[in-house]
């Protein structure tokens, strides 16, 4: 039996790591792990968790159908963790695109813990 690492890029295997809590079995318990599950969405095509992890202050500047394609579209590489501090993550996602051209997504994040709960909030994007 083959173990699917995780999407995340952690050392451990997909249903051990992002699977959990993309499925509500587990809470992401710091902005990192968030930021991680978050990008374990993308890989697996889940614009629902994408959605329930937005805060509702941004949740309505994101939708669904254009989630759901972006992370369709392209096809995810890895995940490199920059810079983590309590409530922000940098990190580059990356990824090929329809074309097949090698891209990087750079972002700052910044999340918030709400009742018990972390959330994206938004992000600064760095041009490359």
């Amino acid at each position: 039996m083959v173990t699917q690492s995780c999407f995340c890029g952690s050392a451990f295997p997909f249903t051990q790591c992002c699977e959990p809590i993309l499925v509500g079995n587990q809470k992401a318990v710091t902005a990192e792990v968030l930021m991680r599950s978050r990008y374990s969405a993308y890989a697996t095509h889940n614009a629902d968790y994408l959605i329930a992890t937005t805060h509702s202050s941004t949740r309505t500047t994101h939708s669904k159908n254009e989630i759901l394609y972006w992370a369709t579209s392209n096809q995810w590489q890895r995940l490199e963790i920059i810079r983590v501090t309590s409530n922000t993550v940098e990190f580059k996602a990356f990824y090929f695109n329809p074309n097949k051209e090698l891209q990087v997504h750079h972002e700052h994040s910044r999340f918030v813990e709400e009742n018990g709960e972390w959330m994206y909030v938004d992000g600064d994007y760095f041009e490359l």
